[in-house]
């Protein structure tokens, strides 16, 4: 009996590395660089992409902060209209509305934690990225500049 449980514990111990292992890989392998480009420049942003209902919903709630050039950019797999609120969210994050090019069609500045205001795209736009309250205007992010990134098809 004693030989038996410890070769189940063993066998829990590697799967349980394993299953660190894999998630390890898969938190690293979501974040990526983005690229804003402004009349003032071209900014690097770390971001994570949600890309799923489940991530998407959650986004950056519970978050108390924010590292500086970083954010979560959200993909809607197709153009349309889209709300936002900031439900559990603890921090002010300004939401940049993209189209499918990347193009900035609206900027939603200062967004104020845990309201559940809605915060309308006003238009069809197909990515949001959220990125600390404030930053749009440090960036000087405006209405046509546009976001680079990997799963923004290319203009070119």
């Amino acid at each position: 009996m004693m030989l038996r449980t410890k070769s189940t514990v063993t066998a829990l111990g590697v799967a349980a590395l394993t299953i660190a292992g894999v998630l390890a890989v898969t938190t690293q392998s979501s974040g990526s660089t983005a690229t804003l480009v402004t009349s003032k420049g071209r900014f690097p942003i770390e971001v994570e992409v949600a890309d799923t209902a489940g991530q998407r919903e959650v986004g950056l709630m519970n978050r108390e902060s924010l590292p500086h050039d970083t954010g979560m950019l959200f993909d809607f797999g197709q153009t349309r209209d889209v709300d936002m609120w900031m439900k559990n969210t603890l921090i002010p994050l300004d939401m940049l509305f993209l189209d499918e090019t990347g193009r900035i069609v609206r900027i939603g500045a200062n967004a104020q934690p845990l309201s559940l205001d809605l915060i309308s795209s006003g238009g069809p736009v197909r990515y949001v990225l959220e990125i600390n309250g404030g930053a749009a205007a440090r960036y000087g992010a405006t209405r046509g500049d546009r976001l680079e990134h990997a799963v923004i098809p290319s203009r070119n």
